[in-house]
């Protein structure tokens, strides 16, 4: 049973915070800094119906944490630095595509063309105010949803594409084989495909590694 859209449920959330180690020793008023932003989004997150299922910082294995963690929605909290964590957290969401929200100080438009490309599905600049959490993130839902159904047909159309033209070739070799006309060829594969349990596609595909299956 296929789950509810995105935006029919309760979201798990994992915050991406900064990396501690990424700040000197010395730094104290960069890491509180870091902290009051990433506890402002986190609660803000929560008041907006969000479940917040962990906050993690983006160390070298924040790939494999997000990987077992499984949530609907990643949200990074980077004031700056945003180029060290793309590779981390679009890494995690290659093989289970979610939304990407990032909130960020880095008003680069390079950076943000950068993070985009490469699978962020919202890059906010200044936009860290309670407020504006829950419909930056309604619209981010919105965009990847649009952007999954596109990719889904479009998948679907290259699949069409492809059995089409395996028919068509297997057709011919029938045609040749057969000396009949395109028409009882198809009508004979069809018949076949149907006496077979199989898709018409994969019969095709089956004459064109066997060529003699008919």
């Amino acid at each position: 049973m296929s789950r509810p859209p995105l935006r029919q449920r309760t979201l798990t959330v994992v915050l991406i915070s900064p990396d501690p180690a990424l700040a000197n020793d010395e730094d104290g008023a960069t890491l509180q800094r870091h902290a009051q932003r990433c506890a402002l989004l986190d609660q803000a997150l929560r008041d907006a119906g969000y479940s917040v299922v962990a906050v993690v910082p983006a160390t070298p294995t924040l790939d494999e944490r997000i990987a077992a963690l499984e949530p609907d929605l990643v949200i990074v909290d980077a004031e700056s630095g945003v180029r060290d964590l793309l590779e981390h957290v679009v890494l995690a969401s290659r093989d289970t595509p979610r939304p990407i929200v990032l909130f960020t100080d880095e008003d680069d438009t390079e950076t943000a063309q950068l993070a985009i490309t490469a699978g962020v599905t919202a890059y906010i600049v200044d936009g860290l105010k309670p407020s504006r959490v829950k419909p930056v993130i309604e619209v981010a839902l919105a965009r990847f949803e649009r952007e999954q159904t596109l990719r889904a047909e479009l998948d679907a159309a290259r699949t069409q594409l492809t059995e089409r033209k395996l028919v068509e070739r297997a057709k011919g070799i029938v045609m040749q084989r057969q000396n009949c006309t395109e028409e009882e060829a198809f009508s004979r594969m069809r018949k076949l495909a149907m006496e077979k349990g199989l898709k018409l596609s994969d019969l095709a595909q089956r004459i064109l590694d066997t060529i003699g299956l008919i």
